[in-house]
């Protein structure tokens, strides 16, 4: 996937569903395609590695799987029933941005905010060169 520079862009509408999401180009290979299916087949687990991971994942999931490539402007926000992606590896990202409305539907708003009192408190580094977070 190509990270659009939107990414950072902070959210500037009242309600996080307003804000405009920007497209970012994805591609899937057919071999990648197959082994996502058969591990969701499988009950395996599927982690991502990034918010623009889960797009990418979550928008092949809507396809069915089927390989190929493309743009989504898919949205993911508090609400949003995952369909691929069971584990995700990422950045502690600033608040009022699409990439931490995305974390907050995937391990719910309560457990963020934990997290990021307890990063704030243990001095972590923010940002895409900071620490990191895996959320089952």
């Amino acid at each position: 996937m190509h990270v659009g520079l939107d990414t950072f862009r902070p959210v500037q509408t009242a309600l996080v569903e307003d804000h405009p999401i920007h497209r970012e180009q994805w591609h899937v290979s057919p071999a990648a395609a197959a082994a996502i299916a058969a591990a969701r087949a499988a009950g395996r687990r599927v982690v991502a590695v990034g918010t623009t991971a889960v797009r990418t994942l979550e928008t092949l999931a809507a396809r069915d799987f089927a390989p190929g490539s493309g743009d989504t402007n898919l949205f993911v926000t508090p609400g949003y029933e995952f369909r691929c992606v069971d584990a995700l590896l990422t950045n502690f990202h600033l608040p009022r941005t699409t990439l931490i409305a995305l974390v907050a539907a995937f391990a719910g708003r309560a457990l963020v905010a934990e997290a990021y009192a307890a990063a704030i408190a243990e001095r972590y580094r923010m940002l895409s060169f900071g620490d990191a977070m895996l959320l089952l």
